[in-house]
């Protein structure tokens, strides 16, 4: 699919004048396309900061924490403007209860964290599968919306509200079983796995689509948690599961669904997340609509730069590529890899070397 380099009626950032070319770079990134440079989103603290950070208020449970509303929303306001957003970064928040919150629109219930929340598995066997049904009465569901809406009102004109973590397919099955279940089941069960795993991708399709028409109502463009703000319908598609499988189990029983996934979107971004994910790859790489990769390979892995063989297989596949690189990695990357396609987020410690580093990426052709 495809669409125009930035459709009308996007609701304007009014602290950033060039906002419509920032989100056309972006646009035009997708189909590996550059109008005047590859992409390059840099952010740095504001100094002074231009608002306090809010107070912390006493919860009694971390479960409290996670649901305050209010908490989100002013969190989100103050990080925002206590935030320089230079090159293609664009102010945005999104409302988050963590990856596995798509599970619990189906039945399971949360335990909370201090950093992240997981489903607490609601299938116990398969005799009882049927109980797992998606619901928009879900607590979770009914939070979520809330949280949304309330971002989507406090951002106007300041940042671009995005959607939430949502992970279907075989993340969503792992949740729904625990991931050492699932894979005896993948084994004893095949076809309840399938079954469970259509009814779950439908339940997605129809979802994107209502957090579709509720952002387009609101003059939003597309964004979520990697950053990148386009007026493209755009997602995330994601099996962190997949680390736990072989390849060929893979390609049975989730790349459909991936597949699937892509041909629901106008652009989207796979996340790979660590080295046993890695055998995936070649399998992705085969699927037409699938824009773009992002490679995670994990803390105390080295950085982006030690990871030039992946990018290349990507690039010769014909795929964009999402990097986070530290400032010093430039050079090694613009020799290396080429630049259609290529989104990056640079770590800079000030605007000054923000600046640099755009003068320098202005030249890679």
């Amino acid at each position: 699919m495809s669409v125009s380099s930035t459709r009308s009626g996007i609701m304007p950032i009014d602290t950033i004048p060039d906002w419509e070319r920032r989100i056309a770079r972006q646009d035009a990134c997708w189909e590996r396309e550059i109008l005047d440079r590859p992409v390059c989103a840099i952010t740095v603290p504001r100094e002074p900061p231009a608002c306090a950070v809010p107070a912390g208020r006493p919860y009694t449970s971390l479960r409290d924490y996670w649901l305050d509303t209010d908490r989100v929303v002013e969190t989100a306001m103050a990080a925002v403007r206590n935030t320089v957003y230079l090159g293609d970064a664009l102010p945005f928040a999104w409302p988050n209860l963590g990856p596995e919150v798509f599970s619990a629109f189906f039945g399971c219930e949360m335990e909370f964290g201090e950093t992240t929340t997981w489903a607490i598995p609601c299938i116990r066997d398969w005799a009882g599968v049927s109980a797992c049904r998606f619901s928009r009465e879900s607590p979770y569901w009914r939070k979520l919306e809330e949280m949304t809406d309330a971002l989507l009102d406090a951002g106007e004109g300041l940042f671009y509200t995005g959607l939430s973590d949502i992970h279907p397919g075989g993340d969503a099955i792992a949740a729904f079983r625990d991931p050492q279940r699932l894979n005896m089941d993948l084994l004893l069960h095949p076809g309840e796995v399938r079954q469970l795993l259509a009814y779950v991708n439908r339940v997605y399709a129809e979802m994107l689509e209502c957090y579709f028409a509720k952002l387009t109502a609101r003059r939003q463009p597309v964004t979520t948690w990697p950053g990148i703000v386009s007026s493209k319908r755009w997602m995330v598609p994601s099996n962190d599961f997949s680390c736990m499988i072989s390849k060929e189990m893979f390609d049975e029983f989730f790349l459909p669904g991936i597949r699937e996934e892509c041909r629901l979107l106008e652009a989207s971004v796979y996340h790979l997340d660590g080295p046993a994910a890695l055998r995936h790859l070649d399998s992705l790489l085969e699927i037409p609509e699938l824009s773009m990769i992002q490679w995670v390979y994990g803390a105390g892995r080295g950085r982006a730069s030690d990871w030039l063989p992946v990018y290349r297989r990507c690039q010769a596949a014909r795929k964009g590529i999402q990097l986070f690189l530290d400032a010093d990695e430039l050079r090694v990357i613009m020799e290396n890899l080429r630049p259609e396609g290529v989104w990056m987020a640079v770590t800079v410690p000030d605007r000054d070397s923000a600046r640099a580093v755009l003068r320098i990426v202005e030249t890679w052709r």
